[in-house]
């Protein structure tokens, strides 16, 4: 049975997806895992790096893409040469996403069905199938510490990664920080990082550096926050003798990220920025085109929300070849 600060936080995180604008055994899951990465190699293919960059800016005139100050990835790494496709969420909110609002199974079944019909819209694109969970959840009670935060227990993880294991996922644990820091919040998670498929999302929605309840208004990351993270990982990569991690960043603001041209770029770490907003086709491309086109990092990803999305007219999602004509192409497509 829930305890009572449990069941607030799982009511607090259904308000909080309605608000919305826009270890068992870590050598046993780290053997497990090894083979999720699709691109490993010994060496990493320049040429053909460079040429899907090309492909990923899809045309794009502006001069920022594909990003010119990115150093070549260390070999192994995810993207360009896959697009990766997320369920997200939390699995004690049914609310919170997809990951959490139906069985293990039928989860796995509905990511695998999007999986295919992503291959089938770009042929030329190897898809990973990826589950993107929140394992630090905003919280309108302060609780004992005061951070307006609640880190889900490591079972919860585990369960995540098991779930992952039979189709080969990547994971990403994701971040509200709340009143907290990703300076505070990642570095104990340390020995998830160690597992070749496990990678970070970080969330500005929800850092409320002014000090606001979460919900109330939209937080905010700087350069410094995303840099501290990218910093830590690479450290995680070169430590462990590991494949470049992943870090998704979450964005639907200008004031989300600020200072975005000071944002490092590591080779043991790729950066994606993900449009993270909810509503309706013209309104998300819009988004995109401000927030994450025209603010060039790295990479680019899209959220996609199968309800919010379709709550006001013309009541649909953008569809997959909407999404391939963007500039750049999102290479990181996540559902809620």
């Amino acid at each position: 049975m829930l305890n009572k600060k449990l069941l607030f936080s799982v009511a607090f995180a259904c308000f909080i997806a309605a608000a919305h604008a826009q270890v068992t055994d870590t050598a046993t899951h780290k053997t497990a895992v090894d083979t999720t990465v699709k691109a490993v190699s010994l060496t990493l293919d320049t040429l053909k790096y460079d040429s899907l960059m090309l492909n990923v800016a899809n045309g794009d005139r502006s001069g920022r893409w594909p990003v010119k100050k990115a150093p070549y990835p260390l070999p192994g790494a995810v993207l360009p040469f896959n697009r990766i496709v997320a369920y997200y969420g939390n699995m004690y909110s049914k609310n919170m996403g997809v990951l959490g609002e139906y069985p293990p199974k039928i989860m796995i079944s509905k990511l695998q069905a999007e999986v295919k019909a992503w291959e089938a819209a770009d042929p030329n694109t190897p898809v990973v199938p990826a589950l993107h969970y929140i394992c630090v959840t905003a919280q309108a009670y302060a609780g004992k510490n005061g951070l307006h935060n609640l880190r889900m227990p490591f079972n919860q993880i585990d369960k995540v990664l098991d779930m992952a294991k039979p189709i080969n996922a990547l994971v990403f644990l994701d971040f509200q920080v709340g009143f907290s820091t990703v300076q505070q919040e990642i570095p104990p998670i340390e020995k998830y990082l160690q597992m070749s498929n496990v990678n970070v999302g970080i969330d500005p929605e929800f850092s409320m550096k002014e000090g606001s309840v979460p919900g109330k208004r939209i937080g905010t990351f700087d350069a410094a926050d995303i840099n501290f993270v990218s910093d830590y990982l690479a450290q995680i990569v070169r430590k462990y003798n590991l494949p470049p991690k992943i870090l998704v960043v979450h964005r639907f603001t200008e004031r989300m990220v600020t200072n975005y041209k000071n944002i490092k770029l590591h080779p043991e770490v790729q950066i994606v920025m993900d449009m993270d907003g909810w509503g309706g086709p013209d309104l998300k491309k819009g988004t995109y085109k401000y927030f994450i086109s025209q603010q060039p990092v790295q990479f680019t990803g899209f959220k996609l929300f199968y309800k919010n999305d379709i709550k006001n007219p013309p009541k649909r999602m953008l569809t997959k070849q909407e999404l391939l004509n963007l500039k750049p192409v999102p290479m990181y497509i996540q559902y809620q």
